[in-house]
């Protein structure tokens, strides 16, 4: 059975990295260099992946795949395909045009 991560939580690491390489190519320290390390490791065992550029790349196609079918219209009826409401002879991007 193959466990997908919340995209919420998925989100908030590769956000905590990208913070974290920021703090560091500031110069921030050891601090941070320790936590970088962390949310690394933590996005590789989320994401199922051997290294962190291999779990960003596995991250960031959950992310879009998850847009993508977000984006979809649902379909309302039997046949698969999109209800008209009523009174509205032709839907165009989710509002009514009327002849």
């Amino acid at each position: 059975m193959l466990v997908v991560p919340d995209p919420k939580v998925v989100r908030r690491l590769l956000t905590r990295y990208a913070s974290l390489q920021i703090a560091l190519a500031e110069g921030e320290g050891r601090e941070s260099a320790r936590e970088l390390e962390d949310v690394s490791y933590t996005l590789c065992i989320t994401m199922g992946t051997q290294n962190v550029h291999e779990a960003i790349a596995a991250a960031d196609t959950l992310l879009v795949a998850r847009v993508r079918r977000s984006s979809v219209q649902e379909s309302d009826s039997e046949d698969g395909l999109p209800t008209v409401p009523s009174g509205c002879s032709v839907p165009v991007d989710g509002s009514c045009v009327t002849p």
